[in-house]
């Protein structure tokens, strides 16, 4: 055989290698063609040309593998057993910029199933060279990189404090100050999924110097960037007083008010977790998002969103409420209670219901002035009904009947209550009929109107066991009348007098 047809062969061998990856790669991109690729055992064919000697063929393997591991987590665990992750490893520190891309998008695919997954990431050395790839020259592979470290991080403490060690907090800190928006976009998202797990964690990204500039960035004009600055600044302050101050510090109001009007819906949603989890603190983090305006701009954004976006926003004002009196009033004074009430009334979901619930229970609780605003607002007969609805969750029955409690027992409003006296079941009845109890003694006019509108009678009607506290109240309510009114209002007087109409003998 001449030198020609030799190298001929080793050509049309080089050709067949190419079109195999290529095509394999391109199915993987199909979900109905795994299952096919994976019994024809297309893993072992494509683990010994990750070492190839064609640069090429190398990258167009690893893509083709991440693809395959990006599907499942069997997939991604077929990854791990064929022992396929020490020569990804090996060669992300050996090969070129394209092979280092397409090996951290097979470790991120891999380490995105499951902490167990992501485990055999980290105990293959993995997280060293992928943070030696946050220093390349190359955008895209600090991009590649930041995600794969990202996807690890998120799953537990130890996965993220494993990061942590390896020295990714200070790069992934310069990572978001680079030009390119993905870059940053992929960075600030791996450092929201580290601080998420503990304050220890948080603190970490924090001492990096990370908050300045993440908060730089809010008014990005880039909703994708911006999710993730705002994902990031959440997951470290909802831990502690102490870095949610450090947030508040970095000048982040009132500019991230603007955020909750953003046309992107994630962007809104985020910039009202970033204030709930600040709000929910103290009641002078608090005072401070009124003072910025905070309050009206959540109650705008729960008015022009539905849905989970309308969530924290719901919650954020639920916790500024229940810091002080003051505060629940800024909430009534900004007009957050009929907002409240629509999101109560309109949401089909259960959790968001609950949470205008426990919201409108957290401002009701304070006086009777604070529960009179959310009783006329038509709210207690929405909140009884959804407590005594067989198809409520549990989470919205405890939600409900906390929330009503927490009104009825301030409640001096008597028109609100009265027509609860109908519907309601003796753990809430009591509640009501006690807030008659105390109102009644003392206001005649109150007492003249609870005969006329039908009051009085409901109240005789009630059954309440011997020595109880409704049986209590119920005597009470009756004290307050001439011994007349009170029979001639009790079941059955009626029928007792017409039976001494009919025995009564006239005198002649």
């Amino acid at each position: 055989m001449s030198q020609r047809q030799v190298l001929q062969v080793f050509e049309q061998y080089q050709r067949a290698r190419t079109q195999f990856v290529q095509t394999v790669a391109e199915l993987a991109t199909r979900p109905q063609n795994i299952e096919t690729l994976q019994n024809a055992g297309v893993m072992a064919l494509l683990r010994p040309l990750l070492l190839d000697v064609v640069p090429n063929i190398q990258q167009t393997a690893a893509l083709a593998l991440g693809r395959l591991a990006n599907y499942n987590d069997d997939l991604a665990e077929a990854v791990v057993k064929g022992d396929i992750l020490p020569q990804l490893v090996y060669s992300l520190a050996e090969q070129n910029r394209f092979y280092k891309k397409a090996a951290a998008f097979v470790l991120r695919a891999v380490g995105k199933h499951s902490p167990q997954l992501a485990q055999a990431i980290v105990d293959c050395g993995a997280l060293d060279t992928l943070v030696i790839c946050l220093e390349d020259f190359d955008p895209g592979v600090k991009e590649a990189a930041s995600w794969a470290l990202g996807y690890i991080a998120r799953h537990n403490a130890e996965l993220s404090q494993a990061v942590v060690d390896a020295g990714a907090i200070p790069l992934l800190v310069l990572c978001i100050q680079e030009p390119e928006i993905a870059l940053r976009r992929i960075a600030a998202s791996a450092l929201s999924d580290i601080s998420k797990h503990s304050p220890e964690l948080a603190q970490t990204v924090v001492d990096a110097g990370a908050i300045a500039h993440l908060a730089q960035m809010i008014l990005n004009p880039d909703a994708k960037l911006k999710r993730q600055v705002l994902s990031a600044l959440s997951q470290i302050a909802k831990h502690s007083v102490d870095l949610a101050e450090m947030v508040v510090e970095a000048e982040i109001f009132p500019v991230v008010l603007t955020c909750l009007k953003d046309s992107d819906e994630y962007v809104k949603k985020n910039a009202a977790t970033l204030i709930r989890e600040i709000a929910r603190h103290t009641p002078e983090l608090s005072q401070l998002i009124v003072n910025a305006g905070g309050v009206a701009a959540v109650i705008d954004c729960i008015g022009n969103c539905k849905g989970n976006v309308r969530l924290p926003g719901i919650m954020m004002l639920g916790y500024v409420a229940a810091h002080s009196e003051n505060l629940a009033m800024a909430v009534i004074i900004s007009k957050g209670v009929p907002q409240l009430a629509v999101c109560l009334s309109e949401e089909p979901e259960d959790h968001i219901k609950a949470a205008a619930a426990w919201s409108l229970g957290q401002i009701g609780r304070h006086t009777p002035e604070h529960a009179r605003a959310v009783a006329v607002a038509n709210v207690l007969p929405v909140l009884l009904s959804l407590y005594m609805a067989s198809e409520s969750s549990e989470d919205l029955q405890v939600k409900t009947k906390k929330a009503l409690k927490n009104i009825l027992q301030k409640c001096t409003y008597l028109p609100a209550l009265e027509p609860l006296l109908n519907d309601a079941p003796p753990n809430i009845l009591k509640h009501i009929v006690g807030q008659f109890s105390k109102v009644l003694p003392h206001d005649a006019k109150a007492r003249r109107l609870f005969v006329t509108s039908g009051g009085l009678k409901k109240v005789q009607e009630i059954k309440a066991e011997a020595g109880s506290l409704l049986q209590e109240y119920i005597h009470t309510i009756n004290n307050c009348y001439p011994e007349e009114i009170v029979r001639y209002y009790s079941p059955g007087y009626s029928e007792a007098l017409l039976e001494r109409i009919e025995n009564y003998q006239p005198v002649l």
